[in-house]
């Protein structure tokens, strides 16, 4: 009898024992797989966050690109016009001397 009533005492224990153990290898795999869930979300939410940076990237290479090419337009119009300044000044002393030179042919017949 008292066999009997330590194996029974014994298999109870283990059936327990092996009891708190399935709840806590449930909970472990809960918490693993809640975890696996929170990461995918976060490397998803990273892939979004990586594709818009990569858009923002490639339009702000494509806008410094526009603005390259307008910058080396807008140089050209700025030699263009320095050259059309200096070509302006070179006349104006040309036709300053012209009226220099009147002024004295008409102070010589007066």
């Amino acid at each position: 009898m008292l066999t009997a009533w330590m194996s029974y005492t014994i298999f109870i224990f283990a059936i327990l024992y092996l009891l708190v153990m399935l709840n806590y290898t449930k909970s472990l795999r809960k918490k693993e797989r809640l975890s696996i869930l929170q990461r995918d979300r976060n490397i998803s939410d990273l892939k979004i966050l990586i594709k818009k940076y990569r858009v923002q990237l490639q339009r702000s290479l494509g806008d410094i690109d526009i603005l390259t090419d307008e910058l080396a337009s807008v140089r050209n119009d700025l030699k263009t016009i320095r050259a059309k300044n200096s070509h302006q000044r070179l006349e104006n002393d040309q036709l300053l001397d012209k009226i220099k030179e009147l002024e004295d042919r008409i102070e010589a017949l007066i």
